[in-house]
């Protein structure tokens, strides 16, 4: 499969970032979904956690931690349920893990190219589907393309969900992904302003009195 990185992934490669391979629905790199909040601690001895949070304005069992070599260098963000089985991740674009699949860096690269990826993978992958605001990703791999605002512009941020939590993935209503890994940039497309965030300005969310997005 021919592929050309773009500037911004070339950038956060030559970082000397871990490469974790996905394997799609099952393991990202040495996290395996379904493992519980001690064992993906062990996992990743390398990578100290910064901090938990809700990660969900209405399912307060959902605990998010995310991961770090500093404060300000946030590298990856798990996602436990409320048994504490790990069910979803990110990689931060800039500081996290770059997560290959098919030898593809799905994190820190140019939105429109990993788009056109996405749509030349094989029909046996499962199709490409958006959400409500916009985002690309393929319920069959467990994978959503969500963009992160970056001192490079908007770079690719790749989440990911295990088996029993792909249906849907990439509907940001209806599916098991977070709704803090919804807020902030919307994917971009050529026909939107770029600077398109969510919520829009003037718009008040159901949640605002209740929970703020914790990045």
């Amino acid at each position: 499969m021919g592929w050309m990185m773009s500037p911004g992934s070339q950038e956060v490669t030559d970082r000397a970032r871990p490469v974790w391979v996905l394997t799609p629905l099952e393991s990202v790199g040495p996290l395996r979904f379904g493992m519980g909040m001690d064992e993906a601690a062990i996992a990743l001895p390398e990578i100290p956690e910064l901090r938990r949070f809700q990660a969900e304005p209405y399912f307060p069992e959902i605990t998010g931690i995310q991961l770090g070599f500093s404060p300000a260098e946030p590298a990856v963000y798990e996602y436990f349920d409320g048994s504490g089985r790990l069910f979803c991740l990110a990689s931060d674009a800039v500081g996290g893990p770059q997560v290959t699949l098919d030898g593809v860096e799905l994190a820190g690269g140019n939105p429109a190219e990993l788009e056109h990826w996405l749509f030349d993978l094989p029909e046996s992958m499962g199709g490409v589907s958006y959400g409500p605001r916009g985002n690309p990703g393929i319920n069959d791999l467990g994978l959503v393309l969500r963009v992160q605002d970056t001192e490079d512009g908007l770079l690719t941020r790749p989440v990911l969900v295990g088996r029993d939590w792909a249906d849907r993935c990439a509907d940001d209503w209806e599916g098991a992904i977070p709704e803090c890994e919804w807020v902030g940039h919307v994917w971009p497309h050529p026909s939107f302003p770029q600077d398109r965030i969510w919520p829009p300005a003037g718009y008040t969310p159901t949640w605002a009195s209740r929970w703020s997005p914790p990045f």
